[in-house]
């Protein structure tokens, strides 16, 4: 009986110890596995990082290497920058700054006006406003309009110098006309355009132009506001400022007169069906205002925009930045040459690569 157990023990033990001997030797064999597969992981990221890495010294032989053709097309791309900035006319910007005119002249008895018959006045269809603005933003979003530009250049026959112009001779004061857009003698425009374009340019076609020409902004702190206009000819950019600044005071002048001259008319007509003596009175009132505000258009000779710093011919050129223009044409030049000549290098120099 104690032999039975005995053996039974020794069994026992017998199948432990060999089940734990399995039991490491599944572990290390995982261990093994894992290990082999971290190392070629590791592997791999090493040839790839060695793939992508950049050789510095050999990039620099490269360059070294096609020092002449970065030398000859960087020189290529700096003689063409020379003679375009050449070619490029100068051109001269005139300017001037302009402040709101004050309209309080005529704004204090419509302002009382407006606070008592202002919904009478409206029933009316008369505008006495609530203090009265200055008018500079709808005068600048004027000058800026299609109709307005197109009347200007009609205005002052100004189609010739902004649409055939192409330089200005300092020595005599005078443009240079496209002879092969306008003859001159006979006063024939010449230039070849496609359907449904003229040889003569359109309104439209000069408006573009010239708002290519001009430029208008105002601050925001201080409400100056700058018109700028750049030309061949200084004289002619300050010349057509000042036209610009006369136009645009003449064409809100008109407009404010013709809308107070209706609103008297108006009131004067309302006031033949009028039976109410307090009535009569208000009319009155009414068109009292509107013909002291008609007054003041006729006086004030710079009405909505008044000139703070006039326009001047200007003495040096806006442009073109020709210094500006060789350095960037040269560095382009430069950045190409180094870029054919990398590319050339290592399609050479492939094909020599052993594979691994």
């Amino acid at each position: 009986m104690s032999n039975t157990i005995e053996n039974s023990d020794k069994n026992n033990v017998e199948s432990n110890s060999s089940q734990g001997v399995n039991d490491q030797n599944q572990f290390s064999s995982a261990n093994a596995a894992m290990l082999q597969q971290q190392m070629l992981l590791a592997q791999m990221q090493q040839n790839q990082t060695q793939d992508d890495e950049i050789d510095l010294a050999e990039l620099w032989r490269a360059i070294w290497a096609g020092k002449f053709t970065i030398i000859a097309i960087s020189f290529i791309f700096a003689v063409a920058s020379i003679f375009f900035a050449l070619s490029k006319p100068n051109v001269y910007k005139a300017s001037v700054i302009l402040a709101p005119a004050s309209a309080k002249g005529g704004a204090g008895g419509l302002a009382a006006l407006a606070g008592q018959f202002g919904g009478l006045a409206s029933m009316a269809g008369i505008n006495l406003g609530g203090g009265g603005g200055d008018k500079t933003a709808l005068a600048l979003e004027i000058i800026k309009s299609r109709s307005f530009i197109e009347n200007f250049v009609a205005k002052h026959n100004l189609l010739v110098p902004i649409m055939a112009a192409e330089n200005w001779d300092m020595t005599t004061d005078t443009l240079i006309i496209n002879s092969e857009l306008y003859d001159q003698a006979s006063k024939k425009w010449l230039r070849e355009v496609k359907a449904p374009k003229k040889p003569e340019p359109s309104s439209w076609e000069a408006y573009k132009e010239f708002s290519r020409l001009l430029a208008v902004s105002q601050d925001k702190t201080t409400a100056m506001v700058t018109i700028e206009i750049e030309y061949f000819s200084p004289a002619m950019a300050q010349q057509w400022l000042n036209w610009l600044i006369k136009d645009v005071n003449e064409f809100m002048r008109e407009q404010d007169q013709q809308e107070a001259q209706n609103s008297i008319d108006y009131l004067k007509k309302q006031l033949e069906n009028i039976q109410v003596a307090s009535m009569e009175t208000v009319f009155y009132q009414l068109i009292e205002e509107q013909t002291k505000n008609m007054m003041l258009t006729q006086v004030k000779a710079e009405y909505v925009l008044k000139t703070i710093d006039p326009a001047q011919v200007p003495d040096e050129k806006a442009g073109p930045k020709r210094a500006l223009i060789v350095v960037l044409g040269t560095m382009l030049g430069g950045m190409l040459s180094v870029l054919i000549v990398l590319i050339r290098y290592f399609s050479n120099n492939k094909p020599n690569k052993k594979p691994n």
